[in-house]
């Protein structure tokens, strides 16, 4: 670590301490040329996939979209905002998992589609039908017939 004062290379870590709060680590450090002390704050960098779209384009994962995707296609159904806000949570740490740099977004939409045919049956076809973009009925009823055989009926 360079020193801010004398920009030396040589430090020395005189104490670490882990904040919980913000989950990081916290460096004392003391300059071995110029003698001056100075704090130094580590944490963890986490990099979300970068989504290829179907045209090839590149974008940033976006929460947000996949949770207005959500609520979208749970509107007017019994569920509540913190049951969407876990799902996407739980799609963002899949994602997170996953140790890629870049992740088709064919795979958040049927990461989105798995999740919502464990929460709502109406979501999930509602969701299905524009993801797939369903032309006809027979789509639908294709659909209704890949749900899980337990699924939650609202």
């Amino acid at each position: 670590m360079k020193c801010p004062f004398c920009n030396n290379l040589n430090t020395q870590v005189t104490d670490s301490r882990l904040l919980e709060e913000t989950n990081s680590i916290r460096r004392r450090r003391r300059c071995q040329h110029c003698d001056q002390r100075f704090s130094t704050f580590e944490t963890v960098e986490m990099r979300m996939p970068q989504i290829i779209k179907s045209t090839g384009a590149r974008v940033a994962f976006n929460p947000h979209k996949l949770r207005t995707s959500l609520e979208r296609a749970l509107h007017k159904r019994p569920i509540d905002a913190e049951r969407i806000d876990d799902t996407v949570a739980l799609i963002e740490q899949r994602l997170y998992r996953l140790g890629q740099k870049e992740v088709p977004s064919q795979l958040v939409g049927e990461m989105a589609m798995d999740a919502l045919a464990e929460i709502d049956q109406v979501a999930y076809v509602r969701f299905a039908s524009v993801y797939k973009s369903f032309c006809d009925v027979s789509e639908f009823t294709q659909a209704i017939a890949t749900l899980p055989k337990g699924a939650k009926k609202r």
